[in-house]
């Protein structure tokens, strides 16, 4: 410890994970919280060279053309299949001489060079260490991802994760295990103010009312049963859905769909991955943004939506069922249900519920706002 922080004493903290300019939501989560723990404390962030090989990346890009100035220094050491990089990463972190190393965690694939840094810094560090669960499990998981997942979490000291449900999971997992449950920040702190919605439309060439779907489009995320439910919103609602994200996977199954249904006019794709100085506008110009997840452990997008003050209709699991208030500044639907999900958006417009919404979630704002009480639930586990 050195001396006094913002919220008690500053430490020197490395963090492990995909730091900008690489893309998506994880990478947005971690290059948050380094922003965030660097208002306090001396912080090195370790990120990746090359994180997934092409031949098992399904997207379009890793990484950002642009990059942007950070408020601390990102070493990209790590290359996920090259050992020799491990070594050095942990050579690295060693000379930091951290008091605390956090290692951002999601992916089976990940799971020995996860282990392998865990594991020398345990012997060559006093360091404690901590795993940042992004999910416990993967989303899209096979029958050796609990196998590995246990066996990086055998080298931590203690946990954090993001929903009551991700919880129950690392319990189940490694029982007696030291673990909290954090609401992340929003991220709109990363992107371009919001404007004006009318401003917005008119950028984007739309009027009416506006729904969006934001995202990587995969399975998981349901788009099929958001499409599915438009037939159904169309009889009693005007409305246009915005389909915005890069595919991950066949388009052809949403195609099918919105021909089967004639939803040619209603649909709007925009099927390329957005630029951070481009995501104000669809969520400004949003009266709702749709998450149909079949099913889930914490999503970037619902932290984006509510950061940008826009109300969520959305499927009750992960950390949706945490952070939304049901019909407070939210609607929560089950999952894989078509016709519920169309009920929701009907009765969303016609309730007219956007406004009282938004005024629940700017009231509600100091829960996601980085705070000295964030900041011991992080460090829960530094002591004893």
């Amino acid at each position: 410890m050195n001396k006094a922080g913002r919220y008690g004493n500053e430490m020197k903290i490395a963090v492990i994970g995909p730091i900008h300019p690489f893309r998506g939501g994880i990478a947005h989560s971690t290059t948050l919280l380094c922003e965030n723990l660097s208002k306090s404390h001396d912080v090195l962030a370790i990120s990746y060279k090359r994180l997934f090989p092409k031949l098992l990346f399904p997207g379009k890009a890793q990484q950002y053309d642009r990059k942007k100035r950070l408020p601390f220094p990102v070493i990209p050491i790590i290359d996920s299949i090259n050992p020799l990089t491990w070594s050095r990463a942990v050579k690295t972190i060693n000379a930091f001489k951290p008091d605390l190393v956090i290692l951002e965690w999601w992916a089976g694939f990940l799971a020995p060079c996860s282990y392998r840094i865990l594991r020398l810094l345990k012997k060559a560090s006093n360091a404690k260490r901590c795993v940042y669960c992004q999910n416990v499990l993967p989303l899209e998981r096979n029958r050796l991802d609990p196998l590995l997942a246990k066996k990086v979490f055998s080298q931590a000291d203690y946990f954090i994760v993001l929903s009551e449900e991700e919880l129950k999971n690392l319990q189940r997992l490694v029982p007696g295990a030291k673990a909290k449950v954090m609401v992340e920040p929003t991220y709109e702190a990363q992107f371009q103010d919001k404007v004006p919605k009318e401003q917005a439309k008119s950028h984007l060439g739309i009027k009416g009312s506006v729904a969006i779907f934001f995202g990587f489009v995969r399975p998981y995320k349901g788009l099929q049963y958001l499409l599915e439910a438009m037939p159904l919103v169309l009889k009693q609602i005007p409305l246009t859905l915005f389909v915005v994200g890069e595919f991950w996977g066949s388009k052809k199954p949403y195609l099918g769909l919105i021909k089967k249904y004639a939803l040619e006019n209603n649909v709007i794709i925009i099927d390329r991955y957005i630029p951070d100085d481009e995501v104000h506008w669809y969520f400004s110009a949003a009266d709702v943004c749709v998450m149909p997840y079949t099913h889930s452990t914490q999503s970037g997008i619902l932290q984006v939506a509510m950061g940008y003050g826009v109300p969520v209709i959305t499927s009750a699991v992960g950390s949706a069922r945490d952070i939304i208030t049901n019909e407070k500044t939210g609607l929560l639907v089950p999952p894989k249900d078509a016709k519920a999900l169309s009920k929701a958006i009907i009765s969303y417009f016609q309730k007219k519920l956007e406004q009282p919404f938004i005024r629940s979630i700017q009231q509600e704002k100091k829960r996601f706002a980085w705070s000295r009480a964030k900041e011991t639930i992080l460090f829960h586990g530094i002591n004893g």
